[in-house]
């Protein structure tokens, strides 16, 4: 399922294998929330621009179209036409998000529905089922993620009962795997550390869920408002409690530097929407630094976004015509630059996996850790 083949300082180079193929990792895994990357990107684009792993939503397919519609369609795989692994979060993320909408008690999560009002319950099990349906190859366990910076008694009383719902998550998941008419019955699970930015509650926490026997872990509760050194800190703190046999996920981040400093201190998978997001606004990752191709400056600028990127974007298309298209409020423009920003983050953890391979990956992160943190 994982193996570890390769290894500088924490940072690891590894092999994952699941039910619908292998992931060189460290991986970004693409966010298609909906079944679809936001900007009109398919799944058919996703693999011209090197995703691996793409990543849908738990709470937003529940409500649209449903899982139920899903499964009688075949699972998330047919229904996207995607052929490969697919992670499914586990609508934890939403218990913060929608936190106006939402009341919290042991059972599980009473959601109104930010679409229409309607009254949703989500708990474990129904978060297991709901994953089970969609036969994503990889289903998160239901948690909450806690705002920060939170009050240590709360923090710690949502840790004890996110590993309470993990013991729930566990006996559900493993009962839905032995069904027979089951989508995916090799469809793994992912525990979450949670804990907020508090190190004894990180570790804890850790201790804890590791002695439930899960196919990876995460940390997440991060990149949620706290400072990016407190993130760095935190994932110093919990990494050595993790199992070294298993895959390490680090929720929701985060920008290129993010990754590098990420995969430094040990992780492996990644995700986050802001890619995606500010591509629909016009800002473009490249290896020197982003640039806001809404500025004038692009006006007369005959140049690709990027002279050494080879996405679609790229190939074709100067940053005149592409800040045009934004100026015009023409959809191609989002298409455009989406596709370029996650060839970039696809791109970025190839080069990351490269020099890991090659023994060089201090030397790309003294490089490039800071320098991509620029704005030009």
């Amino acid at each position: 399922m994982f193996e570890v083949i390769k290894t500088e300082g924490r940072a690891r180079r590894g092999v994952f294998t699941c039910a619908h193929g292998t992931a060189q990792t460290p991986v970004f895994m693409n966010v298609g929330t909906q079944g679809a990357i936001k900007g009109a990107v398919s799944a058919h684009d996703l693999k011209d621009i090197g995703c691996q792993i793409e990543l849908s939503n738990t709470y937003h397919l529940h409500l649209r179209p449903g899982d139920d519609v899903v499964r009688e369609m075949g699972g998330l795989h047919r229904f996207m036409d995607w052929s490969g692994p697919i992670l499914t979060d586990s609508g934890g993320f939403q218990v913060f998000s929608l936190a106006s909408l939402r009341k919290i008690k042991e059972e599980g999560v009473y959601f109104s529905s930010h679409i229409d009002g309607r009254k949703i319950f989500m708990g474990p099990e129904e978060s297991m089922r709901i994953q089970s349906h969609l036969g994503s190859d990889i289903a998160m366990a239901f948690d909450e993620c806690v705002e920060n910076p939170a009050a240590y008694n709360y923090a710690k009383a949502s840790c004890e009962r996110t590993f309470r719902w993990l013991e729930r998550c566990k006996v559900e998941h493993d009962r839905l795997n032995t069904l027979p008419d089951t989508v995916n019955p090799q469809q793994m699970l992912f525990g979450i550390n949670q804990g907020a930015t508090f190190p004894d509650l990180r570790v804890w926490h850790m201790e804890e869920i590791k002695k439930i026997d899960c196919d990876g872990y995460a940390i997440g509760g991060l990149a949620v408002g706290e400072p990016t050194q407190v993130m760095y800190d935190i994932i110093d703190a919990v990494e050595p409690h993790m199992p070294a046999d298993k895959p390490r996920y680090l929720m929701g981040v985060g920008t290129p530097t993010n990754i590098i400093e990420g995969v430094a201190r040990g992780v492996d998978f990644f995700d986050c929407v802001m890619p995606a997001r500010n591509a629909r606004h016009g800002r473009l990752y490249t290896w020197e630094g982003s640039i806001n191709l809404k500025n004038e400056k692009y006006r007369l600028d005959d140049r690709p976004i990027d002279p050494t990127c080879d996405c679609p974007a790229c190939r074709s298309f100067s940053r005149a015509y592409l800040r045009h298209l934004f100026v015009a409020g023409e959809m191609l423009a989002m298409r455009l630059a989406v596709l370029h920003n996650l060839h970039f983050y696809n791109t970025l953890t190839q080069r990351i996996r490269a020099a890991l391979d090659a023994g060089t990956f201090a030397e790309f992160r003294a490089e490039y850790s800071e320098k991509l943190e620029r704005k030009i």
